[in-house]
C-alpha cells in the first residue's frame, strides 16, 4: 500500500508542476501572443475549469472500474495534451490544449485521496493525506521554478514538451508497478450516468458545506497567488527564473506543514489550524505586495504555503469522510469545486487587477481568506 501511495503521489507531483508552471510565464505569453497579462491568464482559467469537470468524471468511474487503473491511463492522456501545448500558435489554442491536459492530469490527486480513504483508517488519515498531498505540493513548488527556469533556458514550448515526457514516464511507471493490483481494488460505484451520483451527494447538507468551503478556499487564495508572478515582474523586474524560485516558496511552506502536522494538531486542533492559517495567510499576502525589498517576498511565499495548508488540509480531511459509501465520487466533487474556485478566482482577480491594480486586489483577497478561516473555526461541526 505504501508503494502504491508513493507512485500516486509521484503522479500528483507532476500534475502539480503542470498546474503551476504557467504562472511565471504569463508576461512572456502576453508578449509573444500580443495580448495582456490579464488576457493571458485564460490559460490558467482553462486548466482550472477542466480540472473541475474532469474530477467529476474521475471519481465515479474510479469507484466503478478501479482507481489505480483510471489514474494510470489518465496520465498518458495528460502526456499527449501537454506535448500538444508546445505547438500552439495562439493564446486560445494554448488554452484549449491546457484544458485537455487538465482533463486527464487532475485524476491522480482525486483518485489518490480516494484510494487512501479506502485503505487508511480515519484516525490515521490526516497525516497520511498530508504526506500524499506533499507530492502535489512539491510539484506545485517546482512548477513556477521549472516554468521560469526552462523558459529562460529553452523557451516555454520546450517546457511543455518536457512536462509531457514526464507524464508519459509516470504513466508507464504506474502501469508496471500497480497493474497487478487492478483486479484487487475495491469497487463500489453504481452504474448509470456518473453525474447522478453527484446530484445525490449535493442533497446532503454537510457535503454542501464542505464544497462551499473548498470553493471559497481556492477562489480567494489562488485568485491572489496566481498574479504574484506578474506583480513581482512589474515591481522588481526580476528574471523569470528568479520569480519562479520565489513562487516555489509556496511548495516549501507546504512541505514544512506536512512535517509539522502532528504537533500542530495536538497544539491547536482543527479549529485553531483553520483560524491561524487564514489570519497568517492574510498577513503574508500583505507583506509580499507591500515590501520594498524583493528578498522579503521569498519569506512571504513560504509563509503563504505553510498557512494555506493549515486551513486547506482540514477541508481535505472533511472531504474524504463526507460520503464514505461513494468516496471516489465524493472526493471527485470536492476536487471539482476546489478547481472551479481556482478558475473563477483567477478570472475575478484579472478583472480586479484591471480595475484597482495588483496590491489592493491581492490584499482584499487575503482579507477574505482570513475571514474564511475565522468562520470555519466556529463552524467545523457543519462540515462533519
Amino acid at each position: 500500500m505504501r508503494e502504491t501511495i508513493f507512485f500516486l503521489a509521484l503522479a500528483s507531483a507532476n500534475s502539480g508542476i503542470s498546474m503551476r508552471v504557467i504562472e511565471p510565464l504569463l508576461p512572456r505569453l502576453a508578449e509573444e501572443f500580443g495580448t495582456t497579462v490579464a488576457a493571458s491568464s485564460i490559460v490558467i482559467t482553462a486548466y482550472g475549469l477542466s480540472s473541475a469537470i474532469g474530477t467529476l468524471i474521475h471519481g465515479p468511474l474510479g469507484d466503478r472500474f478501479g482507481k489505480l487503473r483510471l489514474a494510470t491511463l489518465a496520465m498518458f492522456g495528460a502526456a499527449v495534451g501537454s506535448i500538444a501545448c508546445a505547438f500552439a500558435h495562439a493564446i486560445v489554442t494554448l488554452a484549449v490544449w491546457r484544458f485537455i491536459t487538465a482533463l486527464f492530469g487532475s485524476a491522480s490527486v482525486t483518485l489518490g485521496m480516494a484510494y487512501i480513504g479506502d485503505r487508511v483508517p480515519l484516525a490515521d488519515r490526516q497525516p497520511v493525506i498530508a504526506r500524499f498531498v506533499g507530492g502535489t505540493i512539491i510539484g506545485q513548488a517546482l512548477g513556477p521554478l521549472f516554468g521560469g527556469l526552462l523558459t529562460d533556458v529553452m523557451g516555454w514550448r520546450g517546457a511543455f514538451v518536457l512536462l509531457g515526457a514526464v507524464f508519459a514516464v509516470v504513466s508507464a511507471t504506474l502501469f508496471i508497478r500497480t497493474r497487478p493490483q487492478w483486479q484487487e481494488e475495491k469497487r463500489s460505484g453504481p452504474g448509470g450516468n456518473p453525474f447522478t451520483v453527484h446530484l445525490r451527494l449535493l442533497g446532503v447538507k454537510r457535503v454542501r458545506y464542505v464544497l462551499g468551503a473548498a470553493l471559497i478556499d481556492s477562489f480567494l487564495f489562488f485568485g491572489a497567488y496566481s498574479f504574484l508572478g506578474a506583480f513581482l515582474k512589474l515591481k522588481f523586474d526580476l528574471s523569470l527564473t528568479a520569480i519562479g524560485a520565489i513562487l516555489a516558496g509556496f511548495g516549501i511552506g507546504g512541505v514544512l506543514y506536512t512535517l509539522m502536522v502532528r504537533p500542530l494538531l495536538r497544539r491547536f486542533g482543527q479549529p485553531g489550524l483553520v483560524a491561524w492559517g487564514g489570519v497568517i495567510c492574510c498577513i503574508a499576502f500583505a507583506a509580499v505586495v507591500l515590501t520594498p525589498v524583493w528578498a522579503v517576498t521569498a519569506i512571504g511565499t513560504v509563509t503563504l504555503g505553510f498557512s494555506f495548508y493549515m486551513l486547506h488540509n482540514t477541508v481535505q480531511i472533511k472531504a474524504t469522510e463526507m460520503a464514505p459509501q461513494a468516496r471516489g465520487a465524493s472526493v471527485a466533487i470536492y476536487a471539482s469545486f476546489w478547481a472551479l474556485g481556482q478558475a473563477t478566482g483567477v478570472a475575478a482577480m484579472g478583472v480586479a487587477v484591471g480595475a484597482f491594480s495588483y496590491a489592493p486586489s491581492i490584499i482584499a483577497f487575503g482579507i477574505g481568506f482570513a475571514a474564511l478561516g475565522l468562520w470555519m473555526r466556529t463552524n467545523l461541526h457543519r462540515l462533519s
